[in-house]
């Protein structure tokens, strides 16, 4: 049975830090405006769309951002208002989903495949939560909406400020061939700048190049590119919120025979778990893996350990010691994923080193 096509909202407020400074003081609007720094020092955390024509950005010198704006303001960030702000938006996601995933105070992931409202179109919910948003806080709202995260986060660039902007399943893969690398979320400048030196200036350039080629240069990240240059994206939407387990899986571009691909192939999903719990201090104590074969029959292996796992390290360890269970291969590997459970808070102190004695 073919899976369900997701819903994913991907919600950004425009010109966040800068937008609430003038929302609070009007003799701020329609003016060019930064956030943080100062006229002589420092740098700029946020920047009004009145100083971004002129070229000014977050994380750009204060005196290069006066350079190009001779007439910018300055206003030190008050970040209890932002934090505030920010809950205040949370609650209204949440009233439509509990699958919410911050990325940080201004923007978010929502899983809206099934909603509270029971609304059909996730356009429809983004609509209504932008006009929330609104009138709830005073400040605008872009968003993007596709059936995965990646193509989510680009669509939402795609009207901002203040719209949004759909991709829908039949045009993702061509959105993609369209773009410049760089305007992927997650190619950063020196990953942009590796890819242009080996020819790969566009989604249809990194399309073009085989899984071999994009692993022997990119390392493990070479198969998130493969997947992505066709528009694909299994990460799932991860609330940030208690929660029971903490887990990750992916579907492969191409199902997995040998069992160094199986290990890298677990190695490939640690890291959505790990850095939920690098940010939120928690761990597990159980270590699960997930196998799902080309014949899409699904298999787990899983072992309770005596304390939290403590490092990336450990959690390398136990996942790969368990997939080696499933060894010799009978069949291929279509999907893989990783999970913890019986969550706790790691501890300061390192504990002995884990092994699961398989």
């Amino acid at each position: 049975m073919a899976e369900e096509t997701r819903k994913i909202i991907h919600i950004d407020m425009d010109a966040f830090y800068a937008s609430v400074e003038q929302r609070d003081d009007p003799s701020l609007r329609g003016k060019p405006l930064a956030v943080g720094g100062s006229r002589e020092r420092g740098v700029v955390m946020a920047a009004s769309y009145e100083a971004r024509r002129f070229g000014v950005r977050s994380a750009m010198p204060s005196t290069t951002a006066r350079r190009l704006c001779p007439d910018l303001l300055f206003v030190k960030p008050r970040f209890d208002v932002y934090k505030e702000v920010s809950r205040q938006i949370r609650a209204i996601f949440l009233d439509y989903t509990p699958l919410v995933e911050p990325l940080s105070l201004d923007e978010a992931y929502l899983d809206v495949t099934t909603n509270l409202k029971n609304m059909p179109l996730a356009s429809e919910i983004a609509q209504e939560i932008r006009a929330r948003i609104l009138e709830e806080t005073g400040l605008t709202a872009s968003a993007g909406i596709s059936y995965n995260k990646f193509l989510a986060k680009l669509a939402s660039d795609h009207r901002k400020p203040n719209g949004q902007f759909v991709i829908r399943p039949e045009k993702g893969p061509a959105f993609v061939e369209g773009l410049p690398v760089g305007k992927f979320h997650g190619v950063g400048p020196a990953t942009e700048a590796k890819m242009k030196r080996l020819g790969i200036h566009t989604g249809a350039d990194l399309k073009a190049q085989s899984l071999d080629f994009l692993q022997h240069y990119f390392g493990k990240a070479g198969a998130h590119y493969y997947a992505i240059a066709r528009g694909q994206d299994e990460r799932r939407v991860v609330p940030d919120r208690p929660r029971k387990s903490i887990g990750s899986e992916t579907t492969f571009a191409q199902d997995l025979g040998r069992p160094i691909e199986i290990e890298e192939g677990v190695l490939s999903v640690l890291d959505d778990v790990w850095s939920y719990c690098e940010r939120t201090g928690t761990a597990g104590r159980t270590v699960t893996v997930k196998i799902k074969y080309a014949d899409f029959q699904i298999v787990t292996r899983s072992r309770t350990l005596p304390l939290p796992v403590q490092s990336r390290a450990d959690l390398e360890r136990a996942s790969v010691e368990l997939v080696r269970t499933i060894f010799p291969l009978q069949k291929k590997v279509r999907l893989l994923g990783v999970s913890l459970s019986n969550i706790a808070a790691r501890t300061e102190q390192a504990p002995p080193q884990l092994t699961l004695g398989l």
